[in-house]
């Protein structure tokens, strides 16, 4: 039987409040800030500009492109290693262990702390001149002849340092910076418990019998989790993989908070890069819808890249 036309009307209106806040907060500002990027736009509305926006940014603008570079090291830095990480802890909680759910409850709590907060918390952590938690404990490592680093200040590449410790000129390897490292640190400390959470979901969705019978062929610990818990997890890390990677890109909070200041770009993401054109630079506005439409496709594209390049090997039965 067909639904009513007073039935239809009543499920239109439940959801008409959640459509109207998506549209006035999601939808209409990614159309508006497409419109805005064809224009050349500061306080108020100057003259159209066409595709002069994009020009720039692709062709003319050093800065655009070192932004690139830097969210990219971020992405290659953080997504892999909290992915891998998270698949050890996972397992390792996923045992039955004295205390599970404590552990659970403690690898989760970063996750729900406040970004800002916690990153405020990790700039001290990381403060120079050895008055920082890193610092001292580097210091006591090597017995008080540790180097004054600069952490979150320095924008020398991390390569290029360990190279002069070690005694070698590595001094071409200026990317990543070790600001940059240093938010990378925090952002899979951050990020680590949600991982964990959705691997265990991932886990326990596995049935029991497929694992036990692996056991019994002989299957070691090692040889179960490659043959057979990662094809059967492949959704939950490809799910995961999606959206660590679309976050890594997004990212701003930790950068703005930890490392905005002190490294000549050496940390500033396509994020941090489209706030300064907004807020820290004079009729930009235009300039900066343009890279925020830009960072939109580049995601975009990526993901559809992801979904055809890796998607087709995601065993879902």
């Amino acid at each position: 039987m067909k639904p009513s036309l007073l039935a239809s009307l009543r499920g239109y209106g439940y959801i008409a409040p959640a459509v109207l806040v998506l549209g006035v907060f999601g939808v209409f500002p990614l159309f508006y800030g497409f419109y805005v990027s064809w224009f050349d736009w500061g306080l108020t509305v100057e003259r159209f500009v066409g595709f002069a926006n994009y020009s720039r940014a692709l062709f003319d603008d050093a800065d655009f492109w070192r932004a690139l570079r830097v969210t990219v090291y971020y992405a290659i830095g953080t997504v892999p290693v909290t992915m891998a990480i998270a698949f050890v802890i996972a397992n390792l909680l996923f045992q039955r262990i004295r205390g599970r759910s404590w552990y659970r409850m403690i690898y989760f709590l970063p996750y729900i702390t406040s970004t800002v907060a916690a990153a405020a918390v990790w700039r001290w952590v990381f403060y120079p001149h050895r008055q920082g938690l890193a610092s001292s404990l580097l210091a006591w490592l090597m017995g008080g002849g540790a180097p004054d680093v600069q952490w979150v200040q320095d924008s020398r590449g991390v390569i290029a340092l360990l190279g002069e410790w070690m005694g070698m000129d590595l001094s071409a390897w200026a990317e990543p910076s070790l600001a940059l490292v240093c938010v990378m640190v925090f952002s899979i400390w951050h990020s680590l418990g949600f991982h964990i959470v959705i691997m265990l979901a991932g886990l326990t969705a596995i049935p029991k019998e497929l694992l036990e019978a692996a056991s019994i062929d002989g299957a070691t610990g090692f040889k179960r989790a490659r043959y057979v818990t990662l094809p059967l997890l492949s959704p939950t890390l490809f799910f995961l993989l999606l959206i660590s990677t679309i976050r890594a890109f997004r990212t701003f909070n930790e950068v703005y908070v930890m490392a905005s200041g002190e490294t000549t770009g050496s940390a500033r993401t396509l994020t941090m890069y489209i706030f300064q054109c907004f807020y820290e630079s004079e009729g930009k506005v235009g300039y900066g819808c343009a890279v925020a439409c830009l960072l939109f496709l580049m995601i975009l594209l990526l993901t559809l890249v992801q979904t055809r390049l890796i998607g087709r090997r995601v065993h879902y039965s």
